[in-house]
């Protein structure tokens, strides 16, 4: 999967991240969870690349490995041109200052016992970037870019509603003005009527501080509204890539057509005549996966070559990926 290298900010090859399965009282290894098994893409700058799929699909765990917040078992991510996977975990503070994150749930992802002005100064004290009064004016300048009142700054965060405490996240995650940003389900938790507010909010900072964004997520209208490409995965691989107009035109694997299906269309006489697929079963665990491409068990074009060989992540034209041998 290539573009231009000079455009590339984030490159992911080949990505696996296996977790052990230990039994008994010597907790002998007995097997793996291949949350991650094969992953490549890659991020343009000042793109949104979406990456959507089930729970349980490996998605967050791929946000983690380019956090490095968990060693990959295998493969590379380059960062702005570094392989960050073979930097020493006390050497990574430089890498981690570019790269922001906001979680998912907004409840848990801030310290309770901090101020709301304390936890967004966090990273301007480990990185050493303001102190004092810049530390102070900093701050102010964070919450105002996210829509909040400075004076509530000594606030702690039971004060403050869902809306309000994820743009304290948000924040947070520009405090150390990273160049990449990794959202995990930034609005999952929130209401409807603030999830809008959230995603206009990030659309801004990314115009105003050219920002990248790698945005997780399993709601397919949002990531289509906020995302320039879009990845589509299943059971801890890419099954498809492609512009978000074209994923939702002329999907091409299985997968990703029964997804689209799944999506309601504010249009009666369109929904009536859309056809609504049913997938077969359950997803496989991610400790015994099917052999070959890891979907044909819930597939109905399945055939004998799915079941024993990996479809590769191929290019049919127009920066169009997908994994699927009948595609």
């Amino acid at each position: 999967m290539n573009g231009k290298t000079d455009e590339i900010l984030l490159e992911v090859q080949d990505l696996k991240m296996y977790f052990p399965i230990l039994r008994g009282l010597l907790r002998r290894r007995v097997g793996d969870i291949k949350a991650v098994d094969g992953v490549s893409f890659f991020v343009r700058r000042r793109e949104t690349l979406g990456l959507v799929g089930e729970s349980g699909c490996g998605k967050t765990t791929v946000g983690r490995c380019v956090l490095r917040l968990y060693q990959p078992t295998a493969g590379t991510i380059k960062f702005n041109g570094t392989d960050i996977t073979k930097i020493p975990e006390g050497k990574l503070k430089p890498i981690r200052r570019e790269i922001g994150a906001i979680f998912q749930d907004p409840f848990s992802s801030l310290n309770p016992r901090q101020t709301a002005g304390s936890i967004v100064a966090d990273p301007l004290r480990v990185h050493n970037l303001a102190s004092g009064r810049d530390l102070d004016e900093r701050v102010a300048q964070l919450f105002r870019m996210v829509g909040l009142d400075p004076r509530m700054a000594d606030r702690v965060p039971h004060e403050f509603s869902g809306g309000q405490r994820q743009r304290i996240g948000i924040a947070r995650a520009l405090a150390s003005q990273p160049s990449f940003v990794i959202c995990d389900e930034p609005i999952s938790a929130l209401d409807v009527s603030i999830q809008a507010q959230i995603i206009n909010l990030l659309e801004e900072l990314q115009e105003k501080l050219g920002l990248t964004y790698l945005f997780i997520a399993h709601d397919l209208a949002v990531v289509q509204h906020i995302s320039n490409r879009i990845a589509v995965m299943y059971l801890g691989r890419i099954v498809e890539i492609t512009s978000s107009d074209e994923l939702y035109d002329n999907p091409l694997h299985p997968y990703t057509k029964a997804l689209l299906s799944a999506v309601p269309v504010p249009d009666p006489k369109v929904e009536k005549t859309r056809r609504r697929i049913i997938l077969k079963g359950e997803v496989p665990s991610p400790a015994t996966p099917p052999p070959g491409c890891h979907f044909h068990p819930r597939c109905e074009i399945a055939t004998g070559e799915c079941t024993e060989h990996v479809p590769p992540l191929r290019d049919v034209g127009g920066g169009h990926y997908v994994a699927c041998f009948k595609a």
